[in-house]
């Protein structure tokens, strides 16, 4: 009888485990997303996706980790704190963002969208891979002042975490490299690309009359750094703001190179509106105070300005308006709207 019971013990013990196997080997694989390029514009550079494949648990949990403030030294600071989705994924109405331990940063964090396009990161082009991109505000001590140890600790606490990373990459294990590439799974899904710029390119709408003079203005004046359809040459220019309080040289604290002091990262003209303040510090709070720099505030006699700015730009007030006009038709609203991209319900934003 004790025998027979044995038997019966070891044969269920034995049909759970198979039932297990079966079950992970029929567990649904990821599910693959196209990352599909706007009609009109340029191939990326490179292919940020062809060595982490995109796929919807992939985005889901960069997602999931973009917004979740455990990955900072003291639980209060996400990636979505300094890159807020209603403004573009850039800071609103700071000129400096928040760190651990009621620190800031020392720059003006950019916008993200129309990450594919980017062959470096960062204002000073120090990164020149989006999946290392993330390592920078997780480890700096004014950003999330992490240890890779210690997120990896507190991920691997959480149940919810095992199963997504499972979901996302097949087999068990948390690890950097997978966290890195699920946030870049994220980041790189970020398009912007339905402005009323990009319906009237493609010949949905018409542009109003003062758009369309500021279309011509931005053309005559702004298109030789700020190039369509990304509007941004993805260069770095000394635009003539000058030293900081910070004493921030900008490319030349990366490359060491005299030619490189002041210089950089051209940002994108895209959803401008809605990502005040300005430049790489925040110096610039308002949006007619950009023109107005560009108009009257450059020293010329820099040896260091961009040669494209000794002239300066010179605009009427009229014609500062109407270009204002073409600026805001570059605000994508079905962007910086998109559930998709946004926050769960349960997130609060603190800062």
């Amino acid at each position: 009888m004790k025998r027979n019971l044995k038997i019966l013990i070891l044969a269920g013990i034995l049909f759970i485990c198979l039932g297990m196997n079966l079950l992970i080997e029929n567990a649904s694989p990821p599910q693959p997303i196209e990352f599909k390029i706007p009609k009109g514009w340029p191939k990326p550079p490179t292919d940020i996706f062809v060595k982490n494949k995109l796929t919807e648990q992939g985005f889901q949990l960069g997602k999931k980790l973009f917004y979740d403030a455990r990955l900072s030294k003291d639980g209060e600071i996400s990636c979505a704190s300094c890159h807020q989705y209603f403004a573009a994924f850039s800071t609103f109405e700071h000129d400096l963002s928040h760190g651990v331990n009621n620190s800031f940063t020392n720059r003006n964090a950019p916008a993200l969208f129309n990450l594919a396009w980017k062959t470096s990161f960062h204002w000073d082009g120090g990164v020149n891979h989006i999946e290392v991109q993330a390592l920078n505000p997780l480890l700096a001590p004014n950003e999330m002042g992490e240890t890779l140890e210690g997120v990896l600790r507190k991920l691997k606490k959480d149940s919810s975490y095992r199963r997504l990373f499972k979901d996302a990459f097949v087999t068990e294990g948390i690890s950097s490299q997978r966290m890195l590439k699920a946030l870049a799974q994220f980041t790189g899904s970020l398009l912007s690309a339905n402005s009323r710029y990009d319906k009237m390119k493609r010949g949905e709408i018409q542009f109003t009359a003062a758009e369309q003079k500021g279309y011509a203005l931005y053309q005559l004046h702004c298109s030789g750094c700020h190039t369509e359809p990304l509007f941004t040459d993805e260069s770095f220019r000394n635009n003539g703001i000058g030293l900081n309080r910070f004493k921030d040289v900008g490319r030349m604290d990366f490359t060491h190179l005299s030619s490189d002091s002041l210089k950089f990262k051209v940002p994108s003209l895209r959803n401008v509106q809605l990502s005040p303040p300005y430049m790489h510090d925040g110096s610039i709070g308002y949006i007619t105070k950009v023109l107005e720099h560009y108009r009257t505030g450059i020293d010329t006699t820099s040896a260091i300005l961009d040669p494209l700015l000794k002239k300066k730009i010179h605009l009427t007030d009229r014609q500062r308006d109407e270009l204002l006009y073409f600026l805001f038709a570059l605000t994508d609203t079905s962007f910086t709207k998109n559930k998709r991209f946004g926050p769960d319900e349960k997130y609060i934003f603190k800062h």
